[in-house]
């Protein structure tokens, strides 16, 4: 299995702490050498810090370990606050958070923000590390189901979930997965888990059309048949229609678009436009640059527009 940044199950201890003087170094600028560190600089007496201190914790845990905060009170920590100064870096007034990465500031703000505001801050924060692996995790899971291993595609595909929960293409992965794995009924289920904020991403889209498609498949008809009963009366649609239907279940994608493009030209309105439905069908569950798509909707669009 692959391994990323931060386990979801890690301890907010290991993602919040106090710090002092003492362990500034190896909390704050030892540990941003790896993964951002958020600094609250802070003091009991301070109103708006009461404010700002558990709205910035919620922001840092639900950033699920792309970055760790490290919350310093002024008070018992004067020697530190008049080092910073020294150093180009003075705590004026309070709340006051600095951002490091790498061992410099990278950021900072003073004063309460609002919640949105402070999510922003950390959100952008947490970005300068890159995505944790994840970019580079989604590759190997896409190679996996290329090349048949659809078990081991699924369980990176749900690690790279369990770090990011908002990742659309792991969403449509793990339902390719599944339909690799000849488990469609998981695969519609999962498809239906989808939050509805990423239902309608390319990707997820993707993965829906090829659950429609292979659907599909299992009710096409022998393709021998078919193309005769079409060659014997070009003018029967729905016998051309379950011909595109049966070539694409025998991975004859170019021959299925084909057939649905001259069906579309003889009656794009045949069935509630039944052949261009199903073209955008079979493009979605394609990448994007496959020259199938390409050429198809060239092809299409130079018809919608003859």
């Amino acid at each position: 299995m692959l391994e990323f940044g931060q386990s979801p199950s890690q301890p907010a201890a290991d993602l919040i702490k106090e710090g002092t003087e003492a362990t500034f170094m190896p909390d704050v600028v030892e540990a941003s050498q790896e993964v951002p560190v958020i600094v609250d600089f802070w003091a009991p007496w301070c109103g708006p810090c009461k404010t700002l201190g558990p709205m910035l914790e919620q922001a840092v845990t639900a950033a699920k370990g792309r970055v760790k905060m490290v919350k310093i009170d002024v008070d018992q920590n004067q020697r530190l606050a008049q080092m910073l100064a020294q150093q180009g870096l003075p705590l004026q007034s309070i709340p006051t958070v600095v951002a490091f990465y790498q061992g410099q500031v990278a950021d900072m703000f003073q004063g309460a923000l609002p919640q949105s505001e402070i999510k922003a801050f950390v959100d952008k924060i947490a970005g300068l590390a890159g995505d944790g692996g994840l970019g580079e995790a989604l590759e190997a899971a896409e190679a996996m189901l290329t090349e048949g291993a659809a078990a081991d595609a699924a369980q990176t595909f749900a690690a790279i979930l369990g770090e990011d929960p908002s990742n659309a293409a792991a969403y449509g992965g793990m339902v390719r997965s599944y339909l690799a794995l000849g488990e469609v009924e998981k695969a519609e289920q999962f498809l239906n888990s989808v939050p509805a904020e990423l239902a309608g991403k390319p990707e997820v889209e993707a993965a829906r059309a090829q659950l429609e498609l292979l659907r599909q498949a299992a009710n096409a008809g022998p393709i021998a048949e078919l193309r005769a009963a079409v060659e014997a009366d070009p003018a029967d649609h729905q016998a051309r229609f379950d011909l595109a239907t049966a070539l694409h279940a025998n991975c004859e994608i170019e021959e299925a678009v084909a057939e649905l493009l001259e069906l579309f030209r003889r009656d794009r309105e045949w069935n509630d436009g039944a052949a261009k439905a199903q073209l955008f069908t079979i493009f979605d569950a394609l990448k994007p640059t496959d020259p199938v798509v390409l050429n198809g909707r060239r092809k299409l669009s130079s018809l919608i527009f003859a």
